[in-house]
C-alpha cells in the first residue's frame, strides 16, 4: 500500500515584472529526506531569509522522520512494532494522534487503507529481490497480521499497543504528506508569504507566486510521460497521486503494483494513477491510497462523503475520469 516516488511536477512560473522581482525572490532546493526526495520552494523578502526558512522546513522534516520511520531502530513507530503482542508502548502525543487519525481513515475507506498493511512487506518486496509470487498460505498468514481494528490506543497514558504478535505499522501511506502539511503550517505559523513543499510529489502549497499567480501543478501521464495528463492552479491546498507504475515487480511477464489491498493481501488493479487534491496532504495520501485500492466505482463513491477533496483517475486502459466536484474543488483551491 505504498505510494509511488515522484508523480507529480511542479512548473514554476516566474514572473516577469523587475518591480515585483525585486518585492520578492522564489528559491527552491532539493533535499533527501524520509527515503524520497524533496524540493521545497519559498517566496520571500530576500535570498538569505528563504535560505533560512528552507533550513527550518528541512530541520521540521527530518524531526518528523524519526518520529514516524519504522526504518529507523530508535524510532518510537519501530518500538511500537518491536513491541507487538507483548506489551503498549508510550509515545509522544503528536504520535498518538498521528495514529489515530490513520484510524480514523481505515473507518472512513472500509479498511482499503490500513495503516497496519506493513506487515505485507514481509512477503511483498519491491527492490527486485522477488522471482516469484509468495503462495496462497503465506498471503493468508500475512493477512491475519493486519487490521487497524486490533491497535489499541489509550488517551490517557498516551500509549499504543498492537495486539497481535507480528503486526507492523507504517506510515509509507501518509506520513510524506503528514511532513508536506508540518512544512507549510510551520511556515505559515513563521508568516512566510508563499511556497510549496513537495515531498517526492506529495505536496503541499500556500501563497503565490512572485507574479501574483497560483502555483501550477502537472499531474504525470503515465502513458505519455513527456505530457501532463492535466495542469492544475492552486494557492492553498494540497495534491497527491498514487499510482502503479513506478513502483512494481515483474513475475512471469505480468506487472504487480506495490499498493496492496489490505484484504486480499494482493496488489491493486485497473487503475494506474490516483492524484487526489483539497486542502491537506496527509488526507489526499490516505484517499489516493484508498481509491487505487477500492478501484473507480467505489473509490469516487466514498469521496462523495467529503467534497472538499476531489480526484483524477487514470485508468489501466488509459481512460481518464474525474469526480463531479473536481472543477469546484479546483476553484476553490486557487482562491486567494
Amino acid at each position: 500500500m505504498r505510494k509511488a516516488m515522484t508523480l507529480l511536477v511542479v512548473v514554476l512560473l516566474l514572473c516577469a515584472s523587475g518591480e515585483l522581482l525585486q518585492a520578492q525572490v522564489l528559491r527552491k532546493r532539493f533535499t533527501d529526506l524520509m527515503g524520497s526526495r524533496f524540493d521545497i520552494t519559498i517566496v520571500a523578502g530576500d535570498s538569505l531569509q528563504a535560505e533560512k526558512y528552507i533550513d527550518q522546513v528541512i530541520a521540521e522534516i527530518t524531526r518528523i522522520e524519526h518520529l514516524i520511520s519504522d526504518w529507523i531502530p530508535e524510532s518510537q513507530v519501530s518500538e511500537i512494532n518491536r513491541q507487538a503482542g507483548i506489551c503498549p508502548v508510550k509515545v509522544d502525543r503528536e504520535l498518538l494522534e498521528l495514529i489515530q487519525r490513520a484510524i480514523q481513515f481505515s473507518k472512513m475507506t472500509d479498511g482499503a487503507f490500513d495503516i497496519s498493511f506493513a506487515a505485507m512487506d514481509r512477503i511483498w518486496k519491491f527492490d527486485g529481490s522477488m522471482d516469484k509470487l509468495p503462495d496462497s498460505s503465506t498471503i493468508k498468514k500475512a493477512i491475519e497480521n493486519v487490521g487497524y481494528q486490533y491497535i489499541q490506543l489509550n488517551q490517557d497514558s498516551s500509549t499504543v499497543f498492537l495486539t497481535r504478535p507480528g503486526m507492523k505499522i507504517g506510515f509509507g501511506a501518509t506520513g510524506k504528506g503528514y511532513a508536506a502539511d508540518k512544512g507549510r503550517a510551520l511556515m505559515k505559523s513563521l508568516q512566510v508569504q508563499a511556497g510549496i513543499v513537495n515531498a517526492s510529489g506529495d505536496m503541499a502549497t500556500w501563497g503565490s507566486q512572485p507574479d501574483g499567480t497560483a502555483w501550477r501543478i502537472g499531474v504525470t501521464d503515465p502513458f505519455h510521460p513527456s505530457k501532463p495528463a492535466a495542469v492544475l492552479s492552486m494557492r492553498n491546498g494540497a495534491v497527491t497521486t498514487s499510482g502503479d507504475y513506478e513502483k512494481y515487480v515483474e513475475i512471469d511477464g505480468k506487472r504487480y503494483s506495490h499498493i496492496i489491498n489490505p484484504k486480499t493481501g494482493m496488489p491493486s488493479y485497473g487503475l494506474t494513477s490516483v492524484t487526489v487534491i483539497g486542502p491537506d496532504a496527509e488526507i489526499c495520501n490516505a484517499f489516493s491510497t484508498a481509491i487505487m485500492v477500492l478501484g473507480k466505482e467505489n473509490g469516487m463513491e466514498m469521496l462523495k462523503s467529503h467534497p472538499t477533496y476531489a480526484c483524477y483517475i487514470i485508468r489501466s486502459n488509459g481512460r481518464k475520469n474525474t469526480s463531479r466536484n473536481f472543477r469546484k474543488v479546483v476553484k476553490e483551491l486557487k482562491k486567494k
